[in-house]
């Protein structure tokens, strides 16, 4: 009895000597990457860890093991100094310009704003001692020092799937023919033109991102952390010598591609787990809408209120013609004009709990990851309207999977919109897809948040785990490409191929010496 006893309670009493101190840096203030990043810190709690979040969104009930230090409540556009744009004007920005005027400057005013926070700064005055600092890999890497300060192994996680930055400094192979850039929009990546572009524009990214960027989010490490200023490692070797990277993809819908062991696919994440359900009204209208709905959303950045006037009718007509169908939009607006009596409109709907429904038939969407990795879940067809960043790549990978019709913003009128829609709500082969992706999706040995717990709780075991990752870090760039062997073999060759170019030359001119010296006897005999 006693050894069932101990055999039943062993396991216990494990879990909680291997708990763990662990600093969880996420304060970036999108709705969307919160949706990700939070069941990561939330189920380290469950699991017995001691959690401690840097976070400008505050949970309503965490568990009593995790801590919240608040990130003062700024938005993006007021820590720019600027007033909020309307998104949808940025359709035609390029990729270089959307790092110019929103990611540089946006990555070091949020990383000021952390830093320079009242709750934040009392944090870090105490004297904590963490086994891991994670950190969400969004232009912010002055946070990263935090895994110095406190002599803990740093793991980051993204938001979105690989990361060219990371790669190149990790020495993961960049497969720039197969695998995109993640904030560039290329139409036919597999072209000519596409590979070319992604090749510069990587070459760009780095080259900034290295010799001017690196630079002031150091001088914000010297500004708010100058007890370490001095002695910090140089950003290039905190990056390098990451000892987990959790990327937002998996090989079942992103380009498979080549990865070190310790860059780690949790795509669908925040899918894993969920006790949400939909509020009663929506259930009801849902379950009663037997000829099918359609749920329009443009993510929590992009404001459909915000759309000009002709593309906004150019809905509202669309949704008219299409009366059997029940349309749920994301309206910020408390009223919308003309609105037709199949549509129901709200400033805020629980889209996961939405997309499950098995009456969803058609979801139209801008394309952010987050959206699109719960429509591919859940096997939702997809009518895509792409703004900025990642969003066109996500939608590209949809099409081509035969599930998702791209629909250009500027091209949105009554007759395109329609056209679309009626496409993919009347040939089933989209709905099948869908389902088809879904199971490649869901196939996998354990689910993305188990996964992320089990390489999160490995490299706490492993002390870091310094063995897994790529030796090729410490070399230069010319060691790692092996230049200088190529070069060396290279030389070889030319030598060898000079050396026998002179025989064969010495060798002629010993033919022709010969032939002259037998002519001339002929003639003297």
């Amino acid at each position: 009895m006693n050894g069932l006893l101990l055999l039943i309670f062993v396991p216990f009493l494990t879990s909680i000597t291997e708990s763990a101190n662990i600093l969880y840096v996420t304060p970036f203030s999108s709705v969307s990457h919160n949706i990700l990043l939070r069941p990561i810190g939330l189920e380290l709690a469950r699991r017995g860890h001691n959690v401690t979040v840097i976070t400008s969104q505050k949970e309503k009930d965490p568990p009593p093991n995790y801590h919240e230090v608040m990130v003062d409540d700024k938005k993006i556009w007021e820590v720019l100094g600027t007033a909020r744009p309307n998104v949808f004007n940025m359709v035609e920005m390029s990729a270089e310009d959307f790092h110019t005027y929103v990611l540089w400057g946006g990555g070091l005013a949020c990383t000021e704003l952390t830093l320079n926070s009242t709750d934040v700064k009392e944090f870090l005055k105490k004297d904590n001692k963490f086994d891991l600092v994670i950190s969400e890999q969004f232009f912010q890497e002055a946070l990263y020092t935090l895994a110095y300060k406190y002599n803990a192994p740093l793991a980051l996680v993204s938001t979105f799937g690989n990361c060219m930055r990371h790669n190149i400094m990790v020495r993961n192979p960049l497969q720039l023919a197969t695998v995109t850039s993640e904030f560039l929009d290329v139409k036919d990546p597999s072209s000519f033109w596409g590979r070319f572009r992604n090749l510069y524009f990587t070459a760009y990214e780095y080259f900034w991102w290295t010799f001017w960027y690196l630079k002031k989010q150091e001088e914000l490490v010297k500004k708010y952390l100058p007890d370490i200023a001095n002695d910090v490692p140089s950003f290039h070797t905190l990056q390098s010598n990451v000892s987990l990277f959790m990327s937002n993809s998996h090989f079942s819908f992103d380009p498979p591609s080549a990865l070190l062991p310790n860059i780690v696919e949790i795509g669908g994440v925040h899918l894993s787990k969920s006790n949400a359900t939909l509020p009663a009204d929506l259930q009801k209208l849902l379950d009663d809408s037997k000829e099918g709905v359609i749920y329009i959303s443009f993510g929590s950045n992009i404001k459909s209120s915000e759309i000009a006037l002709e593309k906004k009718k150019a809905f509202l007509s669309v949704f008219r013609r299409l009366e059997n169908h029940t349309i749920l939009w994301k309206w910020e607006d408390d009223q919308l004009e003309d609105k037709p009596s199949n549509l129901v409109t709200r400033q805020w709907f629980p889209q996961r709990e939405i997309l499950v429904h098995p009456n969803i038939k058609l979801f139209i969407s801008h394309g952010g990851l987050i959206g699109t990795q719960e429509a591919v879940f859940n096997g939702v067809p997809l009518v895509g309207v792409p703004i900025y960043a990642d969003q066109y790549n996500n939608l590209l990978l949809a099409e081509q999977a035969g599930f998702c019709k791209i629909l250009q913003y500027h091209e949105i009128n009554e007759k395109n919109l329609y056209k679309v829609v009626s496409e993919i709500l009347n040939d089933n082969s989209y709905r099948e897809n869908a389902k088809e992706i879904s199971r490649r999706f869901k196939d996998r040995p354990m689910s993305a948040l188990d996964t992320a717990m089990f390489w999160i709780e490995y490299v706490i075991r492993n002390k870091g785990a310094e063995y897994m990752k790529n030796p090729a870090r410490n070399m230069s760039w010319f060691a790692y490409s092996m230049i200088d062997v190529y070069a060396a073999i290279l030389l070889a060759l030319i030598i060898v191929s000079i050396i026998l170019v002179s025989i064969f030359k010495y060798l002629l001119f010993l033919l022709s010496s010969n032939k002259v010296e037998i002519k001339n006897k002929k003639k003297v005999a």
